[in-house]
């Protein structure tokens, strides 16, 4: 089992930035691959950005590539994804998912709680 912890969301002006963390615990040898994917109200979850404990191989989504680095600390088992250049748009309740490999398609088999992001115009 691995244990997600989501932290760092809130409310924040467009334009602004936010950095979210995701604390990884229990048996993340399991796993190499950590995303954040994200549901906005009323729509379907979607891939966010992913990147590989291992060596650090990251993917975005179209929506996020410019305005969103996914990093990983593995000294302290915690990713990463700091959010510049926010638009409302990105507004959505953001999770944390590990899995046995890294990509947008992937299956992730742990989630965390969610983390609200909110960008106000």
């Amino acid at each position: 089992q691995v244990q997600l912890v989501e932290s760092g969301g809130g409310l924040v002006q467009a334009g602004g930035s936010l950095r979210l963390s995701c604390a990884a615990s229990g048996r993340t040898v399991s796993t190499d691959g950590l995303g954040w994917f994200r549901q906005a109200p009323g729509k379907e979850r979607e891939f966010v950005t992913a990147i590989s404990w291992r060596n650090g191989l990251s993917y975005y989504a179209n929506s996020v590539k410019g305005r969103f680095t996914i990093s990983r600390d593995n000294a302290k088992n915690t990713m990463y994804l700091q959010m510049n250049s926010l638009k409302p748009e990105d507004t959505a309740v953001y999770y944390c998912a590990a899995g046995r490999v890294p990509g947008p398609t992937q299956k992730y088999d742990y989630w965390g709680q969610g983390t609200q992001v909110t960008v106000s115009s």
